[in-house]
């Protein structure tokens, strides 16, 4: 009854006996129009026009001003944290051997069954991850693997040196950062990423929990495919963007030497240059017995650009490892729409994987190097 009587109190206020004027023998407010004089109704309409001009201006500006906001992506100063190299580059890793949480038509192995198929191996200057070629029916899945470092990262300057990436019928490759153990809490940003044939060059891509939206201003090269990160949209297609030509990825990549691919990730956004083989800005140095740290404020527009201006980049990302794998099939790469129509692969994905050994012979990642670089 509270809400109420106050409710009835301003009422009365509002419509109280000085508001109201004897007109005709009647009882009428001023603020009734039929008492307006022509001059007040013009008056009155022009008030009106000038506020609805003023309102629709004051949206359009902030419109503006909001797709105008950019981050400030000012020169951070970067240490040489870890090197990724060698014959002991897999020594790093854990390997992967539990069911795909991706549905593909594969057996990730342990460190022992990789090394007795010879599926990772490294020499001073090439670490070799590939599918299993040795097997003629492979009727449960064939061989591969995954591999995630032990190592974590919640920031920081990542530079892949990457000499040859999988590609063919059935694979789905993949170099990225994530948290498998508290996906998407704590999201993942997919570096290099492709399917089946992988002609149309890499696919970069964040992955993360709701709240996070790429529909802002951006300065990248590559094409935007989708805008919205949350994984519970789109069948979990996550923000993606498209590699500039073919040659980001697959065999057009290999053809010529591979290239390297560098994430920042910071507070302000994450970007993702790519550089093909001699194209490598100064201070990406070649020997990895060089320690100078690069400075991504004088390289070239990125790839691909996820500021944080409509995402929290610093709760979405965090504890980050980084990852390789290659998959066969699975959500992605054995789609129907997409293994036999878009791509153009014989027969069904699975029996594709199961009868094909030799098709295999191209689906292997080559990494020279990784280095992280942290901010101080």
């Amino acid at each position: 009854m509270h809400g109420r009587s106050e409710r009835t109190r301003a009422a009365k206020h509002y419509l109280g006996p000085e508001d109201y004027n004897d007109y005709s023998g009647e009882n009428v407010s001023k603020w009734n129009p039929k008492r307006w004089s022509r001059g007040v109704i013009i008056g009155a309409i022009i008030a009106a026009i000038v506020i609805i001009v003023a309102i629709i201006v004051g949206a359009v500006v902030g419109s503006r001003n909001s797709n105008s906001a950019y981050p400030d992506y000012t020169q951070l100063n970067y240490t040489l944290q870890d090197t990724y190299h060698g014959t002991t580059f897999f020594d790093n890793f854990d390997y992967f051997n539990t069911y795909d949480p991706s549905q593909g038509f594969v057996h990730y192995v342990p460190e022992e069954t990789a090394q007795q198929y010879n599926l990772t191996y490294a020499t001073d200057s090439a670490a070799i991850m590939r599918v299993d070629t040795s097997t003629a029916n492979a009727t449960t899945g064939r061989f591969s693997v995954r591999i995630t470092s032990k190592k974590q990262y919640n920031n920081g300057l990542f530079i892949f040196n990457v000499t040859n990436s999988p590609y063919g019928c059935s694979t789905w490759p993949a170099l990225w950062l994530s948290d498998p153990s508290n996906w998407p809490t704590n999201g993942e940003i997919d570096v290099m990423e492709g399917v089946n044939q992988a002609t149309n060059g890499n696919q970069m891509t964040l992955h993360t929990t709701d709240d996070c939206k790429m529909n802002v201003k951006r300065k990248e090269t590559g094409k935007v495919l989708t805008t919205n990160c949350f994984n519970g949209t789109d069948d979990n297609a996550g923000c993606g963007v498209k590699g500039t030509n073919a040659a980001t990825f697959g065999e057009a990549f290999n053809e010529q030497g591979g290239g390297t691919y560098a994430v920042e990730w910071r507070n302000a956004g994450i970007r993702i240059w790519f550089f093909q083989r001699g194209s490598e800005p100064s201070d990406i140095p070649t020997d990895v017995s060089n320690t100078t740290a690069p400075d991504p404020s004088t390289w070239s527009t990125p790839m691909a650009d996820f500021p944080g201006t409509d995402c929290d980049i610093s709760s979405h990302f965090k504890n980050q490892s980084i990852i390789a794998d290659i998959d066969l099939c699975g959500s992605w790469a054995g789609a129907t729409g997409v293994y036999s129509t878009q791509d153009q692969c014989p027969g069904t994905c699975s029996d594709f994987v199961a009868q094909n050994q030799e098709a295999y012979a191209k689906a292997f990642w080559e990494f020279a190097s990784f280095r992280v670089y942290s901010a101080s």
